[in-house]
């Protein structure tokens, strides 16, 4: 089989020669795939040269229209062979897949026009050297109540025990990075405590229990999740802006740091809250690899030889190509309250943070403004959860694998107001 593509408009046209059985359908799935990977959510496809179409193919058809059109994308079959429309049609999906082949005249004259959809807002188009953005407003002056919630100088020696640890809910508007657990009180999760994200009404962790199996929740209704925690860096209430973003060909992707910069570019603000989804092409972090309410030595987590047996390191960058959510909190000079927590991004001194991302087996992100809630609340939903990691660069001059890096995706941010401070 012989696949042939050419970009026309906002569209790729694939045409496929030869038979579609169940080897080829296959490779089909996988040029489709890369397709959609490179940004492309109108497809058309030309079988009139294929002889031969098994059930495989079908399969191949309907798994690709129904994630295109999910995404508000199309997938067309304007021309087919006449085997090819035969099984279709056999196979009930006559209507579904194959586009009225008709000549336009006739076309014209025996179908009404329909009335057009209403068209999609379309954000302001920014261009900076890295990359292209798409920026939405979503309400100009909206703020992020920010508040540090345990004492994070008790990661050093591990010190956390029941007292020092709260159970805190994280309900659909709020967002927190930190170390914890989910569980039911601390004698339950005392030997989990590891890495986890909040956001939107979900929670992913990584448990340091020895597995290494990442575990979450979302909640059904209107409940809400509980974690136990041993520190967080939170913030909750409404995004000011929403923003599209694209690594530029040349380019191929756009690192955390010039990201979080973008963000503050947008908001106008020097402290944010932040959270994207986000295709990578590799993450940069790091994950406790026991939990630190376990008597250690004040060396640990951090200090060599102790690091060792507490912390894992990407020695390069892990979770390629699959779809991330990262959640966290930047400042650029003064970080108030939320100093504890923050370690620079990047080479940049005074721009710190601290995200947090959890690595999704991989599938488009629709384009263009999407709702933050449906768009977390799906990944968990449909997608397979493969890691939680708590995002590093490397910066070494030599050896130094940079920082976590991305090629498209979406991202909402907010200026952080007054941070609080909780059980400290």
């Amino acid at each position: 089989m012989e696949i042939k593509k050419q970009n026309v408009g906002d569209r790729v046209e694939i045409q496929i020669i030869g038979r579609m059985d169940g080897y080829w359908a296959d490779h089909l799935g996988a040029a489709l795939d890369e397709v959609i990977r490179e940004g492309s959510h109108q497809i058309s496809l030309d079988l009139s040269e294929v002889p031969f179409m098994s059930s495989a193919g079908i399969r191949i058809l309907v798994k690709f229209y129904k994630q295109l059109h999910a995404l508000q994308g199309s997938f067309l079959i304007p021309n087919a062979s006449e085997q090819v429309k035969r099984v279709i049609a056999l196979s009930g999906l006559k209507g579904t897949l194959l586009t009225d082949l008709r000549p336009p005249s006739a076309t014209a004259s025996a179908v009404a026009p329909a009335a057009s959809a209403p068209a999609a807002r379309r954000g302001e188009m920014v261009e900076k050297a890295a990359g292209t953005f798409e920026l939405f407003t979503l309400a100009a002056d909206a703020k992020l109540n920010a508040r540090l919630v345990g004492n994070p100088a008790l990661l050093r020696g591990c010190h956390f025990r029941k007292e020092n640890c709260l159970s805190r809910a994280f309900p659909e508007t709020a967002f927190a990075v930190g170390v914890g657990a989910l569980g039911d009180g601390f004698e339950d999760c005392e030997g989990r405590f590891g890495e986890f994200l909040a956001a939107a009404g979900a929670v992913a962790y990584l448990p340091t229990d020895g597995t290494n199996v990442p575990d979450y929740f979302v909640p059904a209704r209107s409940s809400v999740p509980e974690v136990q925690v041993c520190y967080a860096a939170a913030f909750a209430g409404s995004f000011a802006k929403m923003a599209r973003f694209e690594a530029k060909k040349d380019a191929g992707s756009l690192g955390l740091t010039p990201l979080v910069e973008a963000g503050m570019g947008f908001t106008g603000a020097k402290r944010l809250g932040m959270v994207m989804v986000a295709e990578t092409t590799g993450l940069m972090g790091a994950a406790l690899r026991r939990p630190p309410t376990r008597v250690s030595s004040e060396r640990a987590p951090f200090e060599f030889p102790e690091a060792r047996q507490w912390l894992s390191f990407t020695a390069e960058r892990a979770f390629a190509r699959s779809l991330t959510l990262v959640v966290g909190i930047a400042a650029q000079g003064d970080a108030g309250a939320m100093g504890p927590v923050l370690r620079p991004l990047g080479t940049k001194p005074d721009l710190v943070g601290h995200f947090h991302a959890a690595a999704f087996t991989y599938r488009p992100v629709q384009k263009g403004e999407i709702d933050l809630k449906d768009t977390v609340r799906s990944l968990f939903e449909t997608q397979s959860l493969q890691g939680v990691l708590h995002l590093l660069g490397d910066d070494r001059s030599i050896a130094g694998a940079g920082e976590s890096e991305f090629v498209r995706g979406a991202f909402w941010v907010g200026p952080l107001s007054d941070i609080s401070t909780e059980g400290i």
